[in-house]
């Protein structure tokens, strides 16, 4: 008797530890809520979910909210499909909405592990169902980059950005407001550790995307930006930070770059930090006031600079190239055009056409074929743009033509024995070529 007595005391403790167990994890109504999590799990996986969201309604009121995470995340793919088939229903859409965000945002309560996940997903389903009211999705927006930081999701920064801007326009906030915006998420973007390629791509893209969305505001106009910046620069004048940002600001900005505002901050720049940026900067800046020896100066520092990426130092090239070829300077635009190339083959096209125009520019001395042998190797590089670039086709041809009428003569080939197709070598204005005899008649 004594050990039958052990026993069933035995068996109540345990029995005991479960009951509490289960109540502690599905509620005071455990049996309850595990049943209506069981009945709209099964409809949920065979796709049913007419029949799982009344089950699933049933568990959601009766569980507490760490009975299982499911209850949320399927519950989210429940109610995204309610809003879908009330549409027409305002109200009720509505409160399906208002649903849905305290679904997201208890799970990252309680499940905090998924915390970054649950409140990204939060700001997609925003940006999907409240986008029609930009005051209300800017707040939210905020809320949740403000939460997440460099873990937000770029979609919701870009959109972010857009409400933004659709608020300014409707006079709501003012320009420094979206200036401060676009600096921010950009920042925030710009420290993400993108978790694979594919996102690292599509961080990319979004970058690209805020960058376009903002020029073509017109938010920041010069005239904004010399208001909103002036007063903090002649507060601090040597802040490095604060003359990048104005120069980086300034410089996306249409006809923006020839101001004392922007002298100064890019000379602050330089002179705090003279890396490949700040010389490059300073380029733009004596380019624009058509100063070529400083601008060649800074723009030559900054494409030799060893810490310039390549994609960089390939576009600094290209830019450089195409100043010499604006001012004369053939064999600099030359030996630019060709580093561009060296450093990305997706410059051949532009780099190409550039040489070609170098070439054309040139002004050799010497006999008749001498003068005008660079037209051959003018052509020869119009002919190896196009075939690059496809979209240069109309340009090539048409400076192929024009250059066509500058071949010398048969006759006067012929006096210097030279036929059409022989190859011949030009050297000249510090530039050196191979090309092919041609004629006119």
């Amino acid at each position: 008797m004594k050990r039958l007595t052990i026993l069933l005391a035995t068996i109540a403790v345990v029995l005991g530890g479960n009951i509490m167990r289960a109540q502690s994890k599905y509620g005071a109504d455990s049996a309850e809520c595990i049943k209506y999590l069981s009945y709209y799990d099964q409809y949920y996986k065979q796709k049913n979910y007419n029949d799982a969201i009344p089950n699933w309604r049933k568990a959601y009121k009766l569980c507490p909210p760490q009975a299982r995470q499911s209850i949320f995340t399927d519950g989210t793919v429940l109610v995204r499909r309610l809003i879908a088939e009330n549409a027409s229903n305002a109200s009720y859409r509505r409160a399906l909405i208002d649903t849905l965000i305290t679904l997201h945002n208890t799970r990252a309560e309680y499940y905090p592990k998924y915390a970054v996940t649950a409140i990204n997903n939060l700001g997609t389903d925003l940006v999907n169902y409240i986008k029609d009211d930009p005051q209300d999705l800017y707040n939210r927006l905020n809320k949740i980059i403000e939460t997440n930081k460099e873990e937000t999701k770029a979609s919701i920064l870009i959109n972010d950005l857009n409400a933004a801007i659709a608020l300014y326009q409707d006079g709501k906030i003012d320009a420094e407001k979206v200036i401060s915006t676009y600096q921010n998420n950009l920042d925030i973007l710009s420290k993400a550790t993108p978790a694979n390629d594919s996102e690292a791509e599509q961080n990319s893209k979004v970058k690209s995307d805020m960058e376009g969305l903002f020029i073509t505001s017109k938010v920041a106009s010069c005239d904004n930006l010399i208001s909103l910046f002036t007063p903090r620069y002649e507060a601090a004048p040597n802040d490095a930070d604060l003359a990048t940002n104005i120069v980086k600001m300034m410089s996306m900005t249409d006809d923006c770059t020839d101001n004392d505002l922007y002298l100064k901050a890019v000379t602050t720049m330089y002179n705090t930090n003279p890396t490949a940026q700040s010389a490059y900067y300073l380029y733009r800046l004596y380019a624009s006031r058509d100063n070529v020896e400083l601008a060649s100066k800074y723009i030559e520092e900054a494409v030799s600079s060893p810490d310039l990426e390549t994609a960089q130092a390939a576009e600094y090239n290209m830019q450089y190239a195409t100043f010499c070829v604006k001012n004369g300077l053939s064999a600099k635009g030359f030996e630019a055009a060709q580093k561009a190339l060296e450093l990305d083959p997706n410059n051949a096209g532009k780099a190409y056409y550039l040489i070609g125009t170098i070439w054309a520019s040139t002004s050799c001395g010497g006999d008749e074929i001498s003068r005008r042998s660079p037209y051959w190797v003018a052509c020869d590089y119009m002919n190896k743009a196009k075939a690059a670039d496809p979209s240069l086709t109309e340009d090539c041809n048409r400076m192929i033509s024009s250059y066509s009428v500058y071949f010398p003569k048969t006759a006067d080939a012929f006096m210097y024995d030279l036929t059409n197709g022989q190859s011949y070598t030009v050297s000249c204005g510090g530039m050196r070529a191979t090309t092919t005899v041609r004629t006119q008649k």
